[in-house]
């Protein structure tokens, strides 16, 4: 028998990293055996799941709340799996909310908690800090400054650069014209998001369409979400648009500009060099409950890094399609606008390290592996 990994994924972009890991650690140490919580990709990947969390993905307080007994009936039967069998170490990814209460629960087990992909306690969640000392053995961070907190915080750290470097390997171009206007319509991978941002995103689509007559559209949407949804909502919609799943790398690489759901897609394409304008929208409460505790000047990830706006927001009562189409517009019809920003995204890239990060993840995993086998047999 190999040894053990618990590794637990709870949304779409995370389900993509955890693949990837498994498979660099996987050519590392092939006997190793995967089990855990995650999506799709973990699971082609050869991970056993028992729940794919990510079909569940929500985002807001309130939503969160609603999904509560499902949420809890998941933890207690992955605790059960982890009793019988026994994993050597964990490998916890983002997804703080339910990770850092099954931190708890491995640390009095005795299970080494690797945590790859850090909460963002920069944002919020600041005491979160105290706990991940308490609990974890070792952060792995995608980002410099993240390393930074961790190390003043005396928390082992290994700073590994972000997997999305390796994207343009991925990206080729989608069969659609190449002598239109092409703009990508990036709703989300939750089915609330979708549902709040692409009627948004749509409606956009139709003002743009009436300024700039030459333009077409790619709907790029996550299989985390039923088909039926974007039917549902693309019904009375009337666009030179195409639709595609899980091609996010391909349509953004096939795009002149993008509108993006808040969250990892707009790191994509911020290392793809596509301009673009992020999107955030949840409900009314949860939207006044994120007011209180977040201190950050902006909520797109890629200005966080940036350190300063260099891509326009439309966050919840500014996320209307006149103020959205009049400011893409504006910037479509500027070449000099689109240069600036693009080496501006050149600059996020530059910030993001070096290719090769779920390589060197994997390094390090397998390292604390047989750290703690070779501990274990000491006792």
């Amino acid at each position: 028998m190999g040894k053990k990994i618990l590794i637990i994924a709870g949304e779409a972009s995370s389900d993509l990293h955890a693949a990837d890991l498994v498979k660099e650690i996987r050519e590392l140490l092939p006997s190793v055996e995967f089990f855990g919580l995650g999506g799709e990709r973990m699971q082609k990947a050869g991970v056993k799941l028992y729940d794919n969390i990510v079909e569940l993905a929500v985002v807001g307080f309130i939503e969160v709340l609603k999904n509560i007994g499902k949420f809890k009936a998941i933890f207690d039967n992955i605790l059960t799996q982890v009793d019988e069998l026994k994993p050597e170490i964990a490998v916890l990814i983002d997804y703080p909310g339910f990770n850092l209460r099954l931190a708890k629960e491995l640390k009095k087990r005795n299970i080494p908690v690797i945590y790859y992909i850090s909460p963002q306690i920069w944002a919020w969640g600041k005491n979160r800090i105290y706990l991940i000392k308490k609990l974890v053995r070792r952060m792995i961070v995608l980002f410099r400054f993240e390393e930074e907190i961790y190390k003043k915080a005396g928390i082992p750290v290994n700073f590994v650069g972000h997997p999305f470097l390796d994207i343009p390997r991925y990206a080729s171009r989608l069969a659609i014209p190449e002598n239109k206007t092409t703009l990508a319509l990036l709703p989300g991978s939750r089915e609330l998001e979708v549902r709040r941002l692409l009627p948004v995103m749509l409606e956009s689509a139709k003002l743009i369409l009436k300024k700039i007559p030459d333009s077409q559209f790619i709907l790029l949407y996550s299989s985390s979400v039923k088909r039926e949804i974007f039917e549902e909502i693309l019904k009375g919609y009337e666009l030179p648009l195409y639709i595609f799943t899980d091609k996010t790398y391909e349509g953004l690489n096939s795009s002149d500009f993008a509108l993006i759901a808040s969250g990892s897609a707009t790191l994509e394409s911020s290392v793809l060099e596509k301009p673009f304008v992020v999107l955030y929208k949840v409900s009314a409460l949860s939207w006044l409950l994120l007011r209180m505790i977040i201190k950050l000047p902006y909520i797109g990830l890629v200005n966080i890094v940036a350190g300063k706006k260099i891509i326009e927001e439309f966050i919840q009562f500014r996320a209307q399609p006149e103020k959205i189409c009049d400011y893409i517009t504006s910037i479509l019809k500027n070449p000099a606008k689109i240069n600036a920003i693009k080496k501006d995204l050149a600059g996020v890239k530059a910030l993001l390290g070096e290719k090769g990060a779920s390589k060197r993840a994997a390094g390090i995993i397998v390292g604390l592996l047989f750290k703690t086998s070779i501990e274990r047999g000491k006792k």
